[in-house]
């Protein structure tokens, strides 16, 4: 049997149907109802039935054939190697705005791994091009009716887009995002906006094309470029001026009235970059609807800042809860100290036995145009910090280290911040009422 058909078990979920029939970790996924698994679409779709037969094979080499009776949709409880079970499949674009083009040497080798994996997409949330999905690609998502599916669209004109991509085939790419959406299938999309490229007239022109994938493409996100300073060789792209980012979102909100009043979407969304170079205020949580692109930096400070306020005003409503004078300390990136100093503040205004400093951290490693606490590394941390009053702990928001690792994207460790700067850091998740319970308890 080819070995990309073969799957193995990391771990069986306790009290799962894969446990009731032994199946364990190091077993091999042959067959399901007498078919090949390529990937966890064919796995998901198969195992959807009431009743399956899966074909297991143990390490000894002897093989059971499981018969299975459950209810529609069940999970088997299996967890394997490779989450996708494939491949995954890289990008071959060169993308005028590529972040990954932008990183500096001797970083570890998974940063520049640039995915371009539609099953991605539907499994993460990854944003694909479209330039790497096959025709067979486009009839299994489908035919498995996978959705959301999200895509990087840059622009809806061809010429350009092949430009924008470097890639001669992008531009008739996006006929497969035609007949995702011609077929019923939940889209999002994206639009990495480059000053003198795809702004203006061509913005106008891309957002009036994509609304005609109303509704199954559910939203559309505008962000600015990310420039870092190590760009020597690439394609000259300057940086968004306060001007600039009040013209995007005079054309985002003209868009939105147009199409709120067909589709009761509001569609087309600028991220929060714009809104603070801009000066202008953030919208209402009903502009955002529902949230749907927050991994893009759209909504992502107004819903926090409304978490936040929500748990204040449900904390000062609990009573017999004693809280103690502290002095701690925050440290954030550029884009999002402004609104956690106006959060903090509002704590120490109720308790003033409470003493919060808020850090900006400047971006010394990727250049001071990257404003965003997720690329934050733990040199700037540690260099920015030192000598600063940072109290009896530090909160750090969790984006700034590697998923499910204490480790930044420099390969500094947290017990290695922690031992340069003499303090506690507790890591913060991400919604308002974790960053008030950090402080307050």
């Amino acid at each position: 049997m080819n070995k990309q058909h073969l799957h193995t078990v990391a771990r069986v979920t306790a009290g799962s149907i894969a446990e009731e029939l032994e199946i364990e970790a190091g077993d091999t996924l042959m067959e399901i109802n007498g078919t090949k698994i390529e990937d966890i679409f064919d796995y998901q779709y198969l195992t959807q039935d009431e009743y399956i037969e899966v074909l297991i094979r143990k390490p000894s080499g002897e093989e059971w054939l499981l018969e299975i009776d459950k209810e529609y949709d069940e999970d088997l409880g299996i967890t394997f190697e490779n989450g996708l079970m494939d491949e995954y499949r890289s990008c071959h674009n060169k993308c005028i705005f590529c972040f990954i083009d932008q990183m500096p040497k001797g970083m570890r080798d998974t940063l520049y791994f640039k995915d371009d994996d539609s099953r991605l997409s539907f499994l993460q949330g990854n944003y694909v091009t479209l330039t790497n999905m096959s025709d067979d690609d486009v009839d299994r998502i489908i035919r498995y009716h996978l959705s959301p599916i999200n895509v990087s669209f840059q622009t809806t004109n061809p010429e350009l887009r092949c430009k924008m991509l470097n890639n001669r085939f992008a531009g008739q790419a996006l006929e497969k995002a035609w007949r995702l959406a011609a077929a019923g299938i939940v889209m999002n999309g994206q639009i990495v906006l480059c000053k003198g490229v795809n702004d203006g007239a061509e913005l106008e022109r891309s957002i009036e094309d994509l609304s005609h994938y109303l509704p199954n493409l559910e939203s559309v996100s505008v962000v600015p470029v990310g420039l870092s300073k190590y760009r020597e060789g690439l394609f000259p792209l300057e940086p968004f001026t306060k001007e600039d980012a009040k013209q995007v979102l005079s054309t985002v909100h003209k868009w939105q009235d147009r199409v709120f009043s067909e589709y009761g979407l509001h569609f087309i969304h600028a991220s929060d970059e714009w809104y603070i170079l801009a000066g202008e205020k953030l919208p209402e949580e009903e502009r955002y609807d529902g949230y749907l692109q927050l991994e893009n930096g759209v909504g992502m400070l107004r819903l926090l800042m409304n978490e936040f306020q929500e748990a204040l005003d449900a904390f000062g409503h609990t009573e017999g809860v004693i809280i103690p004078p502290r002095e701690l300390s925050i440290a954030t990136g550029k884009l999002a100290c402004r609104f956690i100093k106006e959060m903090a503040e509002q704590v120490t205004a109720l308790f003033p036995q409470i003493t919060v400093h808020v850090y900006a951290i400047r971006n010394d490693f990727f250049g001071e145009m990257i404003t965003v606490s997720g690329l934050l590394t733990g040199q700037d941390l540690s260099a920015q910090l030192m000598g600063q009053r940072l109290g009896e702990k530090l909160l750090l928001p969790q984006n700034v280290l590697k998923s499910g690792e204490p480790v930044f994207l420099d390969d500094m460790t947290l017990a290695e911040l922690e031992k340069a700067l003499q303090v506690r850091i507790d890591i913060v998740k991400s919604s308002g009422q974790d960053l008030l319970d950090a402080i307050l308890l």
